[in-house]
């Protein structure tokens, strides 16, 4: 037996170290390489991709193409599913079907499935596993699986400036206004109004903005304190010291 146990395993641990970075720099190279982009579209041919619009890579499913358009500077998110009509292959007309405007985020694995129009308003930041659809399961004859039977399908429309927490679920016929706040899990149907927040499943209004009297209830927190104009970001990492000092 060897006096010292590392004499042996030291190359192992080499190996293994070498091995770990290369497979994170390999990654971080497909990373690069599979996102599409207007300049390198790939396969993808959409009725419009932005210019600054990036789809991370890998990409979920992705059909319908020419009937979906990508406004400019949006962030698609890993694994994230978009899909013109019920299946590939349709001609689905002249106009588009799912539309996202300038600066519309969609977080991993979210999921919008427009078999009828759908329009996400510009600077639209939706969180993780987000899942907008315009079409929902029917049920109306009990003798048949529910999964056979043809589906509903209504348009939604989401207003520009919305935040959609992660998990939330915006069904057939959803119609959000102007900078409307979706909480996490959530599930949406129908009209909700501008400048208001809605949680819980089926969603209702928790809060909303009166020009009066400001946010009914009131919010509860201090509001938040912007960065000057122009902060580099070694100012901002000297800040972040002086605030764990202090």
């Amino acid at each position: 037996m060897p006096e010292d146990s590392n004499t042996f395993s030291s190359p192992a641990v080499w190996w293994r170290r070498t091995l770990h970075r290369a497979v994170h720099r390999g990654w971080r190279w497909v990373q690069r390489a599979g996102a599409v982009t207007s300049e390198h579209p790939g396969r993808l041919r959409f009725r419009r991709l932005g210019p600054g619009t990036r789809l991370a890579f890998p990409q979920g499913t992705v059909f319908g193409e020419p009937w979906i358009e990508l406004g400019d500077h949006c962030i698609i998110g890993e694994q994230v599913t978009l899909t013109a009509g019920m299946m590939p292959g349709l001609d689905l007309g002249p106009d588009p079907i799912l539309t996202l405007g300038d600066g519309v985020v969609l977080g991993r694995g979210s999921h919008v499935i427009a078999d009828t129009r759908v329009v996400i308003g510009s600077n639209t930041y939706c969180g993780p596993y987000v899942y907008i659809t315009s079409t929902n399961h029917s049920y109306d004859d009990p003798g048949q699986p529910v999964g056979k039977q043809w589906p509903r399908t209504d348009p939604v429309t989401i207003g520009p400036g919305c935040w959609l927490g992660t998990g939330a679920v915006v069904l057939p016929g959803a119609r959000l206004g102007r900078n409307v706040v979706v909480a996490a899990g959530a599930v949406v149907r129908g009209e909700v109004p501008d400048h208001s927040v809605v949680a819980g499943a089926p969603a209702r209004v928790v809060r909303s903005w009166d020009p009066v009297r400001g946010w009914q209830p009131p919010i509860r927190t201090p509001a938040p304190v912007p960065l000057p104009d122009g902060i580099t970001p070694e100012q901002l990492a000297a800040l972040a010291e002086l605030d764990e000092r202090g």
